[in-house]
Order: C-alpha cells, then sequence, then structure tokens
C-alpha cells in the first residue's frame, strides 16, 4: 500500500527522444509505487518493437516489474487518435488509482501529453464522405491552405505530405459535434522534464539508431511488409519504418538512408523541445532535470509530498 499524501495527482516525465525518460520513470515507479502510462504515439502499436524502441527488459527493476500501460495496444495498420489516446489514459489512470499507486505519464509525445494536462474538449468525429470526395481532387498544398497553419505547425513530416490524414483533419474543424465529456480533470501535474546538451542529444540519437540497426531493425520492416503492412502505411507511421521501407525498396542506399534518417530523428528532437517550450508558454510548468538524473528528480517529488 502507498500511505503516502501528494500534492499532485499525476507525475509527467516527458523530454525529446534519447533522453532516458523511460528509465527515469522506472526507477520513480519504484521508489514511490507507481505504474508508468505511456505517452508514446507509436509504442501503442504491436509488432513495432526495435524502431519505436520497446526495451521491455527496461521496466524490470530490482527483480521487480513495473507495470506498463497503453504499449501494444493495436495492430500497425489500425489508425489511433488523441481523442481515442485520452479515453485509454483514463481508463488506465482509474485502474491505477484504485490500486493505491502513483500514475505516471511517461514519454515524448507532445500532443498526448497536452491533451490531458489541459484537457482538450475532443470530438470523435465520424467520417464526412462528400466532404472527403470534394478534397480528394485537390492538391496537397491546396489542402494545406485549408488545413491551416496551426495543422502546418504541429504536422510532422509525414503527415504533411499525408493527403488522407490532412483530410481528416479539414473534416475535424469543419464538423460540429458533441463535445467528448471531460476525460480526467489533472489540476495539480508534476512535471519532469529530462535535459541534455542538445549537441549530446544528437550523439545520442546517431549511437542508438545504430544499434537498432544491430539488432534486427532492417529485419524487423521486412517482417512487417511481409505480413501484409503495406509501404504507405509505413511511410505514415514515419521516422525509422519510412526510411528503412524506402531504403528496402531501392529509394535510398544503406549509407544515406542511415544518414538522412539521423538527420531527421535528430530534426524531430529539436521539434519535441520546441513543443515542450510551447507548453511552458501555456502555463504548465516542467521541472527540467539535467541529464535524467534520478536523485534530483526524487528531491522534486520529496518537496510535493505531506
Amino acid at each position: 500500500m502507498n500511505n503516502k499524501k501528494y500534492k499532485f495527482d499525476l507525475i509527467v516525465i516527458l523530454g525529446a527522444t534519447a533522453t532516458g525518460k523511460t528509465n527515469l520513470a522506472v526507477k520513480i515507479a519504484d521508489k514511490y509505487n507507481g505504474e508508468i502510462i505511456s505517452a508514446d504515439s507509436r509504442q501503442i502499436y504491436k509488432k513495432l518493437n526495435i524502431g519505436t524502441g520497446k526495451d521491455y527488459n527496461e521496466y524490470i527493476i530490482n527483480d521487480k516489474k513495473i507495470h506498463y500501460h497503453l504499449i501494444d495496444i493495436i495492430e500497425p495498420n489500425i489508425d489511433y487518435s488523441v481523442f481515442q489516446f485520452q479515453n485509454d489514459f483514463k481508463t488506465a489512470y482509474n485502474k491505477i488509482k484504485s490500486k493505491n499507486k502513483v500514475p505516471i505519464l511517461c514519454g515524448g509525445t507532445g500532443l498526448y501529453i497536452e491533451s490531458i494536462l489541459l484537457d482538450y474538449p475532443l470530438n470523435n468525429i465520424g467520417p464526412n464522405y462528400k466532404l472527403r470526395e470534394k478534397l480528394e481532387s485537390k492538391s496537397i498544398n491546396s489542402l494545406l491552405k485549408l488545413a491551416g497553419e496551426k495543422f502546418i505547425k504541429n504536422a510532422n513530416e509525414s503527415e504533411l505530405n499525408n493527403k488522407r490524414r490532412i483530410i481528416r483533419y479539414i473534416e475535424r474543424i469543419n464538423q460540429t459535434q458533441r463535445k467528448s465529456k471531460q476525460v480526467i480533470k489533472i489540476d495539480n501535474p508534476l512535471i519532469i522534464g529530462t535535459n541534455f546538451d542538445r549537441s549530446l542529444i544528437r550523439k545520442k540519437i546517431k549511437k542508438r539508431l545504430l544499434k537498432r540497426l544491430n539488432e534486427g531493425l532492417v529485419e524487423e520492416v521486412k517482417n512487417l511488409l511481409n505480413n501484409g503492412i503495406s509501404n504507405d502505411r509505413l511511410e505514415k507511421i514515419g521516422l525509422e519504418y519510412k526510411f528503412v521501407s524506402q531504403y528496402l525498396n531501392n529509394i535510398y542506399s544503406k549509407d544515406e538512408f542511415i544518414l538522412k534518417l539521423t538527420t531527421r530523428i535528430q530534426q524531430f528532437a529539436k521539434r519535441q523541445l520546441s513543443w515542450f517550450r510551447r507548453m511552458e508558454r501555456r502555463k504548465l510548468k516542467i521541472n527540467w532535470v539535467d541529464n535524467a538524473d534520478f536523485n534530483t528528480s526524487c528531491k522534486i517529488i520529496e518537496d510535493k509530498i505531506f
């Protein structure tokens, strides 16, 4: 049983890719009797293991398995929305609280995290086939103009070139439906950010990519393709899966795809940091911890215990 009383209702561990978020979250969960809710938009998918960095052994500490939620929950050919994440978060959060444990939201998908902390009022909007038919004939550039600056600013590269995703966004902003019920009202989040020097993040990203390639990333993508996951779907999932798919289709040589992929992941990390800085401008206090230091993180948490 967890008999401590906390001044927060959720611990959030966020940071750019390759900054040790999961490792830190597992240590905190072990010390404070917590369970982890993943906020990773790709680890939700089954069979996407090496490319998304699922290291199941990382959840074992001191011979104890830390329970995690929202990893391996759907097949890779199925779309997953922020609306669905909110509702899945609610289920996991309530389950953790019912066991008198500390919920720890951990990940780098800023949109998922922000949707919980700022209580986004999202709609579960169904398809508008007439609108889709009208938009299908338009070019990517025309669709981006209709989607607007907000979409362009927050979308990743694959989304900016994905007609289906842009049309779906336009559908959302053109429909007025009943808002989703309030998911979970997080009044007092304790947010810890893993902070590394940017040059070090770039080095860690390159080292980690080479490690994943040695672990069988290319073979993982081959297996996905052999099991019916299309190249288009891998393009949509993005980053490692997009570039390995292109390499397998002889668009790039191995050296070219490694160089391009390393650069894109580094750019992705930069966008993540920009998103988190924007969260701070929206009055969400992030306690930045250098090098994902566990002891410093514990001091921040201890200050919030009665």
